[in-house]
């Protein structure tokens, strides 16, 4: 592989490495992995990886890969670090796609396109390798498990990766793919806030059980635990502002073992979703309030158990303008469009764009010939992604290295 490159014959470049990413990429596909523990499609990655100037370091509490490119070009003083990442890990889906690299391993399956990020980010490591002697900063490739649950970002924070290049890390990007919504190859975004925070609630109701039949001998939890349903989603609509917005789903209610039995409990298990600090705080207060105000009101009592998930995605402005300027000077204007709305999925990188600026950026991977608008969405058994996005994907993220630790360190006192 070249070590310098004339920015002309990038295009052969990428030209000439993209197969190999693909082929990556399929290879993944057919051995997907779920949670923090993924032995093989670590090997994968560190096999793709022999063979260029790259300090690796695995994970000890998960399997995660980090590696650091260190830059060549001419530079006084500090350089600069640029954090690239791509998630890695798959889920318990079974797969409905006919293709010839379906998934061999039953009831697993790379639904949400981790595969494309994974195969994008070694792409991205190659050309940045290829590119040494125009990269002023240092860069760091954060290859992450567990995205899907339980979160494999913080542990990575915990085990150093921002401080992985020996200094902390300057700004952060990531790509997500998407199998509809938007044709193939469109890129989206937008500043502030992307995707929603993840809360989990789980609400036991408290009464006491008895016979079916002498309902006034008991105090049943059943219709106290649907009375909650009702009034949290009342709650919702009048105590946050709709452009500011809550969702609560209760998508899970046990209670009973039989239709002639009340039992003691009622458990409701809820996901909160949140688009900024401030709600995420109030909403679980609101919850806690709504249960157990109801609960005592019919001689019962409510516990809730929180579980906190992921916070919100939050794209710094000055980094997410300097990534749409990079995809509109490198792929044409016409292939970037603006996400009018944050989305209400979740996503761990957020824990890295909550000590380090950056930028979460998406591209279509909807296959050619499918209408967006109906097509099987990320997380579907159908999902299909189109995986010639993935050169678009290391091209972007090595661009991004590139041009902005150029940028930084011409604002960084040498």
């Amino acid at each position: 592989m070249p070590t310098d490159l004339d920015p002309v014959s990038v295009t052969d470049l990428v030209a000439q490495l993209a197969p190999g990413w693909r082929a990556l990429r399929r290879v993944l596909h057919q051995e997907p992995e779920i949670g923090m523990d993924l032995p093989d499609t670590q090997q994968r990655i560190l096999d793709a990886l022999e063979g260029i100037d790259v300090e690796i370091t695995t994970g000890k509490a998960l399997s995660s890969v980090v590696g650091v490119i260190r830059g060549q070009a001419p530079h006084e003083g500090e350089r600069p670090v640029v954090l690239l990442r791509g998630d890695m890990d798959a889920l318990p889906v079974t797969e409905a796609v006919d293709v010839p690299f379906v998934s061999q391993r039953p009831g697993v399956m790379h639904a949400c396109g981790h595969d494309l990020h994974v195969a994008g980010l070694v792409g991205a490591a190659q050309l940045l390798h290829a590119r040494r002697a125009e990269l002023i900063g240092d860069v760091v490739l954060m290859f992450q498990p567990g995205e899907e649950g339980p979160g494999g970002a913080k542990p990575m924070i915990d085990e150093g990766l921002l401080t992985a290049a020996g200094r902390r890390v300057d700004a952060a990007y990531a790509v997500h793919v998407f199998s509809a919504e938007h044709p193939l190859g469109m890129w989206f975004g937008r500043p502030g806030t992307l995707m929603a925070a993840a809360d989990e609630v789980v609400i036991t109701v408290r009464g006491e059980g008895g016979h079916g039949a002498a309902p006034h001998r008991t105090l049943d939890p059943v219709p106290v635990a649907c009375e909650i349903v009702l009034a949290l989603q009342a709650m919702v609509t009048r105590k946050f502002h709709a452009f500011d917005p809550v969702i609560l789903t209760v998508g899970k209610i046990v209670a009973g073992t039989k239709n002639n039995i009340i039992g003691d409990t009622a458990i409701l298990e809820l996901t909160v979703r949140t688009f900024s600090a401030e709600h995420r705080t109030k909403v679980l207060a609101e919850i806690e309030r709504v249960a157990v105000g109801i609960a005592s009101a019919h001689a019962m009592t409510a516990q809730l158990d929180r579980h906190d998930g992921y916070p919100a995605t939050v794209n710094d402005p000055t980094e997410q303008d300097f990534a749409e300027a990079t995809i509109r000077d490198l792929f044409g204007a016409e292939r970037w469009t603006v996400q009018e709305f944050p989305e209400g999925g979740a996503e761990d990188m957020s824990f890295v764009l909550e000590q380090v600026p950056g930028a979460y950026l998406n591209i279509s991977a909807c296959p050619a010939g499918s209408d967006p608008a109906t097509a099987p969405d990320n997380h579907s058994p159908r999902a299909d992604f189109d995986d010639s996005v993935v050169p678009d994907i290391a091209l972007f993220l090595a661009e991004m290295a590139i041009r902005r630790s150029a940028a930084l360190a011409s604002v960084t006192p040498s």
